[in-house]
């Protein structure tokens, strides 16, 4: 399907979220789309068969790290750039393992201050928690990332309780 959808010419790109570097591989090869890593656990993978960039949820949160995940394997640097990928697996993890990814970053950017509310549109609704215990056992265990720094990581459950809408009294979310 994507390779009969790359040959229409309003299609010129595609962002991948499957993990499929074989599949990944055949499309990059067999097309001139551009492709974007969008599986956050997998951005050095795609990035080092070719892929052109990232669209990921925690680059959201650690995009000086990304870039310079990035620009170590555009220079064939990859014992940096897996350094860098290694550093970043536990923030991956926090964000896109418990709850779904938007919830999880504004979670986690909310707790460093980089933003004034942590709630999320309906359908999504705020971290449980059990599962903001969760994000936060995987905080603790980042260590150095460039140009982010979790000292001062403050999370508010209360303020990430719920959807759009305040927390009611008697119910979970």
């Amino acid at each position: 399907t994507i390779l009969r959808a790359a040959k229409h010419p309003n299609i010129v790109a595609i962002k991948d979220a499957k993990g499929d570097l074989a599949q990944a591989s055949r499309v990059m090869n067999e097309t001139e789309l551009l492709y974007f890593s969008g599986d956050d656990s997998n951005v050095l993978p795609h990035i080092a068969i070719g892929a052109t960039g990232l669209i990921g949820v925690t680059a959201n949160i650690s995009p000086a790290a990304y870039r310079e995940m990035v620009d170590a394997t555009n220079r064939n640097d990859f014992h940096h750039a897996l350094k860098v990928h290694n550093s970043l697996e536990p923030l991956v993890r926090a964000a896109m393992n418990h709850v779904p990814g938007t919830v999880a970053s504004k979670y986690i950017l909310h707790g460093l201050g980089l933003i004034n509310s942590p709630r999320v549109r309906l359908p999504l609704v705020g971290p449980e928690e059990s599962e903001a215990a969760r994000i936060e056992q995987d905080i603790d265990k980042v260590g150095p990332i460039t140009g982010l720094s979790f000292e001062n990581f403050r999370p508010d459950r209360n303020a990430a309780a719920g959807g759009a809408l305040p927390k009611v009294a008697g119910t979970t979310r």
